[in-house]
Parts: structure tokens; C-alpha cells; sequence
């Protein structure tokens, strides 16, 4: 019998040379060194922290989700392994893993949800398996599709967020940026205190409106647009008088996509299905089979993608206000002139980071990066603002 070889990432069985006797093999000339006694055990320690985060993810979920992740946990238990092996009696005393790899479990085990999958997808894109020559080329492997597999995962999360929670944060970054803007463009201009403070106010009411207004007709629009490419109750009720030679179905069929050839074949299958299913089995027969049915899954994430029209609303109102009022606070608290205008522009940059931030994490791309962005954009349409308002100020004067 042809030798198979084994699982790079199992432990050896008796007689089999360990990683370690393999590793001295391969690398004749190097020796366990100190520092690589130090890497494996923080790498050890990373295996294991990113498995307990899994499984604290799985505790959170139910079924496939939740299997997804234990297989996930399972794997990096099989690099563990292979950690273990290569320190052998070096192993020494368990040693915490690196700060971002700690902070990823706090989060999943006291919150969970789609921000946490976002930083465990970054976290797998930095495995540096792939340039690492003591780990294994199936290891490395491991943790490119772990990265996809977490990615799916998150999509998930993100769908579920992108209509009430877009409106959200887009509403808190519209309402920083715009009364900043007015703000400082008002301030800029020479104007009283008083009318500084009216004048945010008057735009953080009028913005807020807007907003919540623009988020309702919007998201309402595309549902109604949905509903409107749903087949109709009645139409369903019509099935059993149809002319059954005329096959008037098939026409439906056909306008959808469907060739002649298949809308014919699906009509008559459908219509065959009519003449022995009893009237409360029946269900809606004229979706095309690829379609779901009313009330599915399908038709409940439409709902969590799009969101509702008064939760987007809400929403966009209340986060709107609450970005509005922050470059209004200096005001309010008695400040003025050149101290307000710092103060203002200080607390919207820190509230631009952390949307940005936040975005940033939702898309899977670099939170830093979005965070500079937002900021560098906010504040540069609030300081154009500004000259302008002094511009102004200058010319009226």
C-alpha cells in the first residue's frame, strides 16, 4: 500500500518525526534559538485566543452560523497542535496573546455581532503564516479561507444593518459636517453670539427634519417597489379558471425571462399541482420555483436590508440631531469667538474619527483610513465655510 502523508497540522503518531525533528531536517543548520521559542509561544497563544473567540461567537448563534464557527474554532485547534509540537517540553507557561487578539475575545464575549466578525476578518488577513517558514503551507492555506469564511459571515451581519443603521450613521456625519459648516461659516462673519447659537440650532431642526423626511420616502419607495414585483393574491385566486389549453399561465412565465419552452413546461406543472393539491396547501403558485415564498427567509432579510421607512426615519432624524448639536455645545456652554470656534472643531473631529472608524470597520477596509478620510473631508468642507464666512464678513463690514 502507497504512504500517504499525514496532516501537517495533527500530531504524529509514534515513530513519526515530530515538526520540530522535521523542521531540524529541513534547516540542518538552525537551531532553536531563544527568539523562536518566544514566537512560537505567542503564536501558540493567538491560536488559541482566536479559537475561544469563535466559540464565544458560536454561543451566540444557532444553527449553521453557529456550526460554521465551531468548525472555525476546530481548525484553529489543529494549528494549536502544530505550535505545541514544535515547542515540545519549551512549551512553558500559557502567555497571553497580542493586544488585538485579547481585545477580540472581550468584544465577542460580551457582545458578539457583525463588528466583531468585521475585526476577526481583518485579524485572519494579517496571518503571517505565508512568510512564516515554521508554520505549514496547509496552515497558511487555513487562514486565507478562514478570512473568506468570516467575510461571508459578515456580509451577513452587515445586510442585516444596511438600512437602519446606514441611516444612522450617515445621518450622525451629515449633521456634524453641515452644522459645523453653518456654524463656523455664521460665526466667521462677525455675527453676535446669540445669533451664532440660533442660527445651529434653526439647522440642526431643519437638517434633522429633513433628513428623517428624505430616509421616510426613500426607504418606503423601495419597498413599495418590492411589493409592487410581488404577484398579487388575486391573481392566485384566478389559477382555476383558466383556460387549460390556452395556457394563458405560460404568458406570465415568459414575461419574467423564461424561455417559451420553460414557461410552457413550469405552467403546465403548476397547473397539474392545482388540479390535486387541496386550496389551504396550495400556497403562491405563481412564483417562478427560484423564487421564495411569501413569508420566507428571503423576505425577512429583504426587510432587514431596506429596513422600515419609520425606523429609517427615526433613526436618521435622532442621529442627525445628536451629530448637529455637537458644534453647537461650545455655545451653548457660554463660549465664544476664537475659543468656540477650537471647541467646536476639536469635538466634531473626534465624532468624525469615530464614524469614520466605524464605517470603516463595517466594510472590512481599514478603520484608521476611513477615520482620516472623514475627518480631512469634514473639516475641509467646514474650513471653506469658514473663510467664506469671513470673506463675507469682511466684504458686508
Amino acid at each position: 500500500m502507497p504512504h500517504l502523508p499525514s496532516d501537517p497540522t495533527s500530531r504524529p503518531s509514534a515513530g513519526t518525526p515530530t515538526p520540530a525533528e522535521r523542521a531540524q531536517e529541513l534547516h540542518p543548520s538552525r537551531r532553536r534559538t531563544p527568539a523562536d521559542i518566544r514566537r512560537w509561544r505567542r503564536l501558540l497563544a493567538d491560536e488559541r485566543a482566536e479559537a475561544a473567540v469563535y466559540r464565544d461567537l458560536a454561543g451566540r448563534r444557532t444553527g449553521e452560523e453557529r456550526e460554521i464557527l465551531l468548525a472555525l474554532a476546530r481548525a484553529e485547534k489543529r494549528h494549536e497542535s502544530h505550535w505545541l509540537d514544535l515547542l515540545g517540553p519549551d512549551v512553558g507557561a500559557p502567555v497571553r496573546g497580542d493586544l488585538r487578539t485579547r481585545a477580540l475575545g472581550f468584544l465577542a464575549r460580551r457582545f458578539g455581532g457583525v463588528f466583531v466578525l468585521a475585526l476577526a476578518q481583518r485579524a485572519e488577513a494579517r496571518s503571517s503564516y505565508a512568510h512564516d517558514a515554521d508554520a505549514t503551507v496547509t496552515m497558511a492555506a487555513d487562514e486565507q479561507i478562514h478570512e473568506e469564511v468570516v467575510r461571508a459571515l459578515a456580509t451577513r451581519g452587515r445586510n442585516r444593518l444596511s438600512g437602519t443603521f446606514r441611516a444612522a450613521v450617515f445621518g450622525a456625519n451629515d449633521g456634524l459636517v453641515s452644522n459645523l459648516a453653518l456654524v463656523l461659516g455664521i460665526g466667521a462673519s462677525g455675527v453676535a453670539t446669540s445669533t451664532v447659537l440660533l442660527s445651529g440650532l434653526a439647522g440642526l431642526l431643519a437638517g434633522a427634519l429633513s433628513m428623517g423626511a428624505g430616509e421616510f420616502v426613500s426607504v418606503r419607495s423601495q419597498r413599495e417597489l418590492l411589493e409592487a414585483s410581488s404577484p398579487s393574491a388575486e391573481a392566485d385566486a384566478a389559477l382555476p379558471h383558466l383556460d387549460v389549453d390556452a395556457n394563458e399561465l405560460a404568458l406570465v412565465y415568459r414575461a419574467r425571462g423564461m424561455s417559451i419552452e420553460d414557461a410552457t413546461a413550469h405552467a403546465d406543472a403548476v397547473l397539474a399541482r392545482l388540479a390535486v393539491t387541496p386550496v389551504e396547501q396550495r400556497g403562491p403558485l405563481l412564483r417562478v420555483h427560484e423564487e421564495p415564498a411569501a413569508g420566507s427567509t428571503a423576505d425577512a432579510d429583504d426587510l432587514e436590508t431596506h429596513g422600515t421607512a419609520w425606523g429609517a426615519a427615526l433613526s436618521s432624524f435622532c442621529f442627525f440631531a445628536s451629530g448637529a448639536v455637537v458644534p453647537v455645545l461650545p455655545y451653548l456652554l457660554g463660549l465664544d469667538g476664537l475659543a468656540a470656534v477650537v471647541v467646536a472643531t476639536a469635538l466634531v473631529g473626534l465624532a468624525l474619527l469615530v464614524t469614520g472608524a466605524v464605517v470603516g470597520l463595517l466594510s472590512g477596509t481599514s478603520p484608521l483610513t476611513r477615520a482620516l478620510r472623514q475627518i480631512a473631508i469634514g473639516l475641509g468642507a467646514a474650513g471653506v465655510t469658514y473663510v467664506l464666512g469671513l470673506v463675507f464678513g469682511a466684504t458686508v463690514g
